[in-house]
Formats: C-alpha cells, sequence, structure tokens
C-alpha cells in the first residue's frame, strides 16, 4: 500500500475503495466517535460508546437526542428531554455541537466533569466537535474520551 506524505500528515487516500478497514479502524479507537445530526441525534456512532457510556450497552441510542442516548444524569433526574432541562442551556457539550453546526465552530479538546448514569457517577471528559458534511447534508463529528482523574 502506498500512502502520500503530505505538508500535514500521511493521507488515507490508499483506502478510499476500503469503507471495511475505515470501518475497523473507526470501532476500534478508545475515543468515541458520535455523529449527530440537526436535531442533536445520534446518527452514527463507534462502539466506544458501550465503553465510555455503559447505559448504551442494552438500547440503541441511533436517532436518540445525545444526552438522552449518553445517559445524562440531568435528563435522568429530571425526566425531561435532551434540550429540555434546566442545565442544558449550559451544557457544554451541546453548546459546542451546536456552535459546530451552525457557525462552522471547532472545538478543540474540551475537559468537562459531568454526572452521567449507568450509577449515577461524574466522568471526567475530553471532548472536541467539528462540522462534518456529507452527501450534501450537515453533521457535527464529536470525539469524546475518558480522563484519568490526575489530568
Amino acid at each position: 500500500m502506498k500512502s502520500t506524505i503530505t505538508s500535514t500528515n500521511v493521507t488515507f487516500n490508499f483506502l478510499k475503495g476500503s469503507s471495511n478497514f475505515l470501518n475497523l479502524v473507526v470501532n476500534n479507537i478508545n475515543s468515541c466517535v458520535l455523529l449527530l445530526n440537526k436535531k442533536m441525534e445520534l446518527v452514527a456512532f463507534n462502539d466506544a460508546i458501550n465503553t465510555l457510556f455503559p447505559r448504551t450497552k442494552n438500547s440503541d441510542p441511533q436517532y436518540v437526542r445525545c444526552g438522552e442516548a449518553i445517559g445524562c444524569a440531568y435528563h435522568i433526574d429530571e425526566q425531561k428531554d435532551c434540550g429540555s432541562t434546566s442545565r442544558c442551556k449550559d451544557c457544554e457539550l451541546r453548546i459546542s455541537a451546536i456552535s459546530s453546526y451552525i457557525d462552522n465552530k471547532v472545538t478543540p479538546f474540551t475537559k468537562i466533569v459531568r454526572p452521567f448514569y449507568n450509577e449515577k457517577i461524574n466522568i471526567k471528559l475530553q471532548y472536541s466537535t467539528r462540522l462534518f458534511l456529507f452527501e450534501g447534508e450537515r453533521y457535527v463529528m464529536m470525539v469524546v474520551e475518558s480522563l484519568n482523574c490526575d489530568d
């Protein structure tokens, strides 16, 4: 396999026709990759969602609002839809995703601590967001990873 080295990095052009390989890569990285639509619903996600947010293991989070899919504690405690709780207006994940979708703003590696449910626990996260265009549709790609307590 021949790859091209550019001024920015190594490209993956040699894999253009290999969706199987790219699917394997995405599903085997430790970071949770979420693809959100304009309603902030999960359109696609990788297998890491089940490790980082165990509440998703027994459900199908596709086309469910992000906070509901990943077990946001505010959504569960207040029994309101994601986007309607008392904390949604201050939710860093939501604000960043909407800003990426509307303003094409990139959110680079931002650290937060938020409560989530399987059992209610605070999880220290690092996330980034970016507008993602595919076949004429706009999506937000959100990459989320768990941080050690020392980070």
